[in-house]
């Protein structure tokens, strides 16, 4: 499978990045779901610095990913109505903004909050802000809101994948299956 996109699929950069993102997003979802269950202490911490460390690397590629679909740009879309295509491209662009904003509003609450956030305690991130609890409790709620958007948005975007794929019938979600050919 060619690295770069074709007129008719995803090339392999775009899909991998496409599916490590998912997976890590599922990651953050369940290494915040359990933080939250644990009772504030060392492991409590602990599990939050790995968030911290997926949010860093979710920004990293998230750049990565946009720099490169602006680079190898996307197939052209099969034949649709426009407002399925108009709500495809807002659906991406909303995806690309909150994969950027949701890792810098949790780097934002953690220097609010005056703990620190690493890479997987390779690199010392610096403070984006400083200690302030009424900025803290803000972007905690920014950041938890858009969780919610973000994974509702993601439930959006594989309902849609999928109705293309078993009602349309346009090859649409192939395009992005690695396992795929052509």
């Amino acid at each position: 499978m060619p690295a770069r996109n074709t007129a008719v699929r995803y090339g392999f950069a775009a899909q991998g990045l496409h599916w490590v993102i998912v997976a890590l997003l599922i990651l953050q979802i369940t290494l915040a779901g359990l933080a939250d269950d644990l009772p504030l202490g060392l492991d409590k911490l602990a599990m939050l610095a790995r968030h911290k460390s997926v949010g860093i690397t979710i920004l990293a590629l998230a750049v990565i990913r946009l720099a490169w679909r602006l680079i190898d740009r996307p197939p052209a879309p099969p034949p649709m109505p426009r407002w399925q295509h108009v709500a495809s491209r807002l659906t991406h662009a909303a995806f690309y903004v909150l994969l950027l904003v949701m890792p810098v509003t949790g780097w934002l609450m953690s220097s609010a909050s005056n703990y620190p956030v690493s890479w997987f305690g390779f690199v010392q991130l610096p403070d984006l802000v400083r200690p302030d609890e009424g900025l803290e409790h803000l972007l905690e709620d920014v950041h938890e809101t858009l969780a919610r958007v973000l994974i509702s948005l993601a439930i959006l975007h594989a309902v849609a994948a999928l109705k293309h794929q078993f009602i349309d019938r346009d090859g649409l979600l192939m395009r992005m299956l690695p396992w795929r050919g052509r």
